[in-house]
């Protein structure tokens, strides 16, 4: 253990000419990780044979616009970036490139101290405060120790070495003690810096009280759900006996013990009232006496607190409105965590086009303070779903343990027919790319698993797939690990899925189509607004590009003089408006009709699909042909 006066360059440099190397840097936060990471590139840590050796390790691996790219160029300095905002994928080449010994430094968050796979020798805490969700606080011992323990390759290090930044005031203060020692006078004239106001403050004996300090006692806890109840209808015994056992072999304290099991008792009454758990008409040779109910799809499950009161909020919508699959989706994200930083970039985003509205129309400062906070992420449904959660609560007083949490994620990408990477950039939350992803991932499932199969249409089996192509080409590790996990009984079927390469991105044809029809239709959204920069900025990746900016802006005009508007409502999406010529050929020709106010649908866009060139790069290879009208030139 190590407490360091040095500046934090410094300190590397240090460690990495003694072999302290691999270096692990803690973080207090996701943020200061990344822009650490992007300081160090200007650091020296490898050399040009120890470059060439990283790039070869990565070989071809995709490297997405945005994060990605700033992602290459930190490895090839032999620098990592390491947290749970990052995509998977990312974190597992990090770990990769970490495990053979080619980074000198990783920049992460805590999460070394929870099981990433990540060989380290030398741990370096940047500060020794953190903000735990309520406030700044110094690192508790169990927490310490915990990070701590990780410094040192097991079977390759002898002894692993653990070193602390002393806080910025006090490295400057060492810095002007050393450069003015022996001179008493100038000593006495130096003005000490103290820490900032706010900011949590440590010492060298805080530091030393961490390491002599027990790690704290841990307590155990569980909480009783529906999915743990649908589980244990799983094993041949009585549901009730084993759900005993394991709250008894769990919970020492008894008041708890039995408060759960009264919890277990309402939960399993609401899962018979909403037809989800039938009672059998004999019990099983083991004693079970209850069944998932024989019409739900194999793999129905409820894994969010709220996912019995999805099925019923479900009975309320009408499945003849052009927005119904948008509505199930927005049940269900009512039902899910809040991925705060994504909707906290929503809101930051409609309050700035609001406040720009605001100030052309005239409005004085105070008028549109009071306009933006009335302001939050958008919330569909939110009315309606609160009356049904009030009116359940009632009968099933658990509800009011969890709250809704309206939020549009899904369904404003789906709107926006944006993909993920283009979702990313439009909210510019490239350092949250993973839990983005993460969340769409838990939507993907919940809209597979809780949606019962009498609430399916055509269109919401459309979204389902389409959601499941954008999270596997985004990064295939999540689905492939979800869908090798749905059969625990061949553990070889996970390891395969994990290890196989990702499958084709037409691979399924109807999720393909989905993500062709989205990706037209973006235009539509876009040639709507008479965003000619914006239709432009799409095909800037598009090396054969023919339907230029001019084009685009000449083919409008003459829209809008035939037209006051363009269509992008239910309508304007119908699968009669979107049509492909060649399917069973490698290269689509798509027509997406405009729905114009007098629906004439005598406009279109016209574009070519390669599935070959889709399947090489990962990427939809959509090639804008033309826009005008169906009886035009060329048309």
């Amino acid at each position: 253990f190590k407490w360091s006066l040095n500046p934090l360059p410094q300190t590397l440099t240090n460690l990495v000419h003694t072999g302290g190397t691999p270096i692990y840097l803690v973080h207090p936060s996701q943020a200061a990780a990344t822009e650490q990471a992007h300081g160090l590139m200007s650091v020296k840590l490898v050399d040009t044979a120890q470059r060439h050796a990283i790039v070869e390790a990565i070989g071809g691996f995709r490297f997405a616009r945005g994060f990605g790219a700033t992602l290459s160029r930190m490895l090839r300095q032999g620098v990592g970036v390491h947290h749970a905002g990052m995509l998977p994928k990312y974190r597992r080449l990090v770990e990769t490139l970490t495990q053979q010994g080619l980074l000198k430094v990783v920049c992460g968050t805590d999460t070394l101290g929870v099981g990433i796979n990540v060989p380290i020798r030398t741990v370096v805490f940047t500060t020794l405060a953190k903000f735990d969700g309520r406030r700044q606080r110094v690192l508790r011992a169990r927490e310490f120790h915990q990070i701590a323990g990780r410094a040192g390759r097991p079977g390759f290090d002898p002894v692993g070495d653990v070193v602390v930044q002393a806080p910025e005031y006090q490295i400057e203060n060492a810095r002007v003690m050393a450069k003015f020692a022996g001179d008493e006078k100038k000593l006495k004239s130096v003005r000490r810096k103290k820490p900032a106001p706010g900011e949590v403050n440590y010492t060298e004996a805080t530091f030393e009280k961490l390491i002599a300090s027990a790690p704290e006692t841990l307590h155990a806890r569980l909480e009783i759900t529906h999915s743990m109840l649908l589980n244990l209808l799983h094993r041949d015994e009585e549901t009730g006996a084993a759900l005993a056992r394991i709250v008894r072999e769990a919970i020492p304290d008894a008041g708890q013990q039995r408060k759960q099991l009264r919890r277990a008792v309402a939960l399993g009454r609401s899962l018979v009232e909403a037809g989800v758990v039938v009672r059998r008409a004999e019990p099983t040779p083991g004693g079970r006496r209850y069944d998932l109910a024989p019409n739900l799809q194999d793999d129905f499950a409820l894994n969010q607190p709220l996912s019995a009161f999805a099925m019923e909020a479900l009975e309320m919508l009408d499945d003849e409105a052009g927005d119904y699959a948008l509505d199930v989706v927005s049940v269900i994200e009512a039902t899910l965590e809040d991925p705060m930083a994504i909707l906290i970039a929503q809101e930051k985003k409609t309050k700035g086009e609001t406040i720009a509205e605001l100030k052309a129309e005239g409005y004085e400062y105070e008028e549109r303070q009071a306009i933006l906070e009335e302001i939050s992420w958008p919330k569909p449904l939110a009315e309606e779903l609160e009356m049904v959660h009030l009116a359940m609560a009632k009968t099933h007083p658990w509800l009011v343990e969890y709250p809704l949490r309206p939020k549009s994620i899904v369904r404003d990408m789906t709107e926006r027919a944006m993909t993920f990477t283009e979702y990313v950039a439009f909210y510019k939350v490239q350092r949250s790319e993973g839990l983005l992803l993460r969340y769409l991932s838990d939507a993907w499932r919940a809209l597979r698993q809780t949606v019962p199969a009498v609430f399916h249409t055509e269109e919401l089996d459309d979204l389902i797939a389409w959601l499941g192509e954008v999270i596997q080409a985004t990064d295939s590790s999540l689905v492939d690990e979800w869908e090798a996990l749905a059969n625990p009984a061949d553990i070889e079927v996970r390891e395969q899925a994990i290890a196989e390469r990702p499958r084709p991105l037409t691979g399924n044809l109807r999720a393909f189509t989905a993500l062709v029809r989205n990706a037209v239709f973006r235009r539509v959204l876009l040639a709507a607004d008479d965003d000619v920069d914006g239709l432009a900025a799409l095909d800037a990746d598009d090396p054969d590009v023919t339907f230029t900016a001019d084009d685009w802006d000449d083919a409008l005009g003459d829209y809008w003089d035939e037209h006051e508007e363009m269509g992008t409502a239910a309508d304007a999406r119908s699968p009669q408006l979107f049509i492909i010529d060649g399917r069973d050929t490698r290269r689509w020709l798509v027509r997406q009709i405009i729905d114009d106010p007098d629906h004439n649908h005598d406009w279109q866009i016209r574009a070519e699909v390669d599935l070959d060139t889709s399947d090489e790069t990962g990427e939809l290879a959509l090639h804008i042909v033309n826009f005008g009208r169906i009886d035009g030139p060329g048309l």
